[in-house]
């Protein structure tokens, strides 16, 4: 999620710093801005002086401290609320006044990261969605100490990023995730429950209501483990069962199967095109 906010924050011309815990992640991260810059030029949807500009406005370290004279700060480090606050909290004492802070949080509350800053009222969610560079969505997000001029500004870049900005509560979830994650996972339960196969449920969302990819494809390309991470925030602000995650995907999460990032989730990577793991059901 961060270098692909990095990205399209370099492609609209912002002088863009990414700040990652080690060289070797940098390294990483930019050769997928390359790759990805390059597959634009590819089916022309960006001409080389472009890609060339946007790699230009890029500049990576692992010195947090280079980060003194930004405008504005997004933040998309792991969904652990004390690793966050304690990124703002080193970031308030470096970055100066003016500085917006920023949360690609998707289901922590913004107060909670606000609160540990002193300057609540410049501090705002920019949810983004995945993969960054081709989703046109990002969620923003005032909480109650938010200023209107902080609001504002954030409304402002995620124009500025060619982004579709919408105003959302701060509530845990925000407004996709707090309808998304319930839908996903009852699709978990209903093949619990035997409703249907994971192929048949998918082909069935797909087929019937447009879905560009059913929920456990979806699934699969979030993370089973930031899926079951986000359900258990969600449940612990909420306590409704609906967030609850069901026993299925907390055997495949202990398992290590977390997708299509491990090469195994509700389908089996290693074969092309993948096929439905064998659950145990």
């Amino acid at each position: 999620m961060g270098r692909g906010i990095a990205q399209v924050a370099a492609q609209t011309g912002h002088k863009t710093i990414v700040r990652e815990v080690s060289d070797a992640f940098n390294e990483k991260g930019k050769a997928a801005i390359v790759k990805s810059l390059d597959k634009l030029v590819q089916r022309e949807k960006l001409s080389g002086a472009d890609r060339d500009a946007a790699l230009a406005n890029l500049r990576f370290t692992t010195d947090l401290s280079a980060l003194d004279q930004c405008d504005i700060v997004v933040e998309a480090v792991t969904e652990d609320l004390e690793i966050k606050n304690d990124l703002w909290k080193s970031l308030d004492d470096i970055c100066p006044e003016r500085t917006i802070f920023a949360s690609n949080t998707s289901s922590l509350t913004i107060a909670a990261m606000a609160a540990v800053t002193k300057r609540s009222d410049r501090f705002v969610g920019l949810h983004f969605f995945n993969p960054v560079p081709l989703m046109k969505l990002v969620e923003v997000v005032r909480t109650v100490t938010t200023s209107r001029e902080s609001f504002d500004k954030a409304m402002a870049f995620g124009r500025a990023l060619e982004k579709e900005p919408v105003a959302a509560k701060d509530s845990s979830g925000f407004i996709v995730n707090l309808l998304l994650v319930p839908y996903l996972i009852d699709a978990i339960r209903a093949v619990e429950q035997g409703v249907g196969s994971v192929e048949d449920i998918d082909k069935g969302m797909v087929l019937g209501t447009g879905h560009p990819m059913g929920p456990f494809t979806l699934l699969d390309f979030v993370g089973l483990d930031t899926t079951y991470k986000i359900a258990n925030i969600m449940f612990d602000e909420y306590r409704e069962k609906r967030y609850a995650p069901p026993p299925l995907l907390r055997r495949m999460v202990y398992a290590g199967w977390y997708g299509k990032k491990t090469g195994k989730g509700f389908y089996d990577y290693s074969s092309d095109p993948p096929s439905a793991s064998d659950l145990g059901l």
